[in-house]
Order: C-alpha cells, then sequence, then structure tokens
C-alpha cells in the first residue's frame, strides 16, 4: 500500500508534467465520495508542491456546495475561479460558511493567479470542466458506512441523516458523471467503484 506521502508527491510531480490547460495554470482535480480522505490528500499535494516552490492555491467545492444544492452550483466557481484564471486575472468568490450547521454566503475570497490550482471535492472533476485540468485524481477511499462515520466526526452527529442522504445523492451523480472511470489516478478505490 502506497503511503500519502507518497500519493502526493505523485500527484504534484503528475501535475506539473502536464500542460496548463485553464490559460496558464496547470489544475489538478481531487474527487470522490464525502468522507474519502480529498482535503487531506489536497493539502498534502500543496505541502508538496510549495515545498518545491510552486505558486498553488486549493479551493474547495464545500466553498460553494450546499446541503439542498449539492451540486448545481458550479457555474459559481466557473465565474469566480476559473474563467478569471483563464483570462490570467486573480479569482474572488464568496465562500460558503458552514459554521452552525445551515450553510450560508459568507466572506469574500481573492486569490491570485497560481502556477497550479488544486481544486478539491466532491464533483471538481466533473464532465464538464475535464477539458481544462491538466489531472484528474479519484479518491475512492474506505466503504461507505466507514466514510460516512469519518463525515459526522467530521460535521457532528447533527448531520448524520443529511450526510446518509449526501451520500445517497453522490453515488448516484458519481455513476452518471464517471468520475472514476475518467481519472487520470485512482487512490484507495473499491473496485466496485471503479465498475460504476
Amino acid at each position: 500500500m502506497r503511503s500519502e506521502r507518497a500519493d502526493a508527491d505523485l500527484l504534484a510531480e503528475s501535475v506539473l508534467a502536464a500542460p496548463p490547460r485553464l490559460g496558464s495554470v496547470r489544475v489538478l482535480a481531487i474527487d470522490g465520495p464525502s468522507g474519502a480522505g480529498k482535503s487531506t490528500l489536497a493539502r498534502d499535494v500543496v505541502c508538496v508542491l510549495r515545498t518545491s516552490g510552486v505558486t498553488v492555491a486549493m479551493v474547495s467545492t464545500d466553498d460553494f456546495a450546499t446541503w439542498d444544492v449539492p451540486v448545481a452550483w458550479w457555474p459559481r466557481l466557473v465565474d469566480g475561479v476559473l474563467e478569471p484564471f483563464a483570462a490570467g486575472r486573480a479569482c474572488g468568490y464568496r465562500r460558503m460558511d458552514w459554521t452552525g450547521g445551515v450553510p450560508r454566503l459568507g466572506e469574500w475570497v481573492r486569490v491570485p493567479v497560481p502556477d497550479v490550482l488544486v481544486l478539491e471535492g466532491v464533483s471538481a472533476g466533473r464532465a464538464s470542466v475535464r477539458r481544462r485540468l491538466s489531472a484528474l485524481c479519484w479518491v475512492g477511499g474506505p466503504r461507505p458506512a466507514e466514510r460516512l462515520e469519518r463525515a459526522v466526526a467530521r460535521d457532528g452527529e447533527s448531520a448524520r441523516s443529511r450526510l446518509r442522504d449526501w451520500q445517497r445523492f453522490e453515488h448516484g451523480w458519481f455513476a452518471v458523471d464517471r468520475t472514476a472511470h475518467n481519472a487520470d489516478r485512482a487512490i484507495g478505490l473499491v473496485q466496485s467503484e471503479r465498475a460504476r
């Protein structure tokens, strides 16, 4: 089994070896189901890239999604992040504030144009953005029950019911979007997920 650091090193090398497809920006999308370890891996990749002297920004889909709108917020990310970076301009968007359990629009985030954008979270590697990605990594993580417990540990017991609903939604989303099938790299992949 590969170490997490080795996975981060490999992804950093992979995205740097690929051409930029969002203006001058290389985009690494780290996608997969909730509780799989995407955020941890993304932070590790960012650390590896920064240690190498690469300017890097990380944007999470959690900054856009809500319980009621799990993936339809995408135009906000395109308008606020992807289009500005493609045009060589800094990006700006309002991050969702999840404190208190009910997400609402929070603070503005401004990000200068990086060498690499690490876009992480559920639907980060969706079909509509794949042509702009330099690399797509699928993080399958453990079985759904363990992922649910990880997510509950992160978000609190009061979120359990919503997280179960989220898991059902994302299962259908990934089956239709074929994210795992289109990934350049897969980490922690359960074989049955690959077949979806």
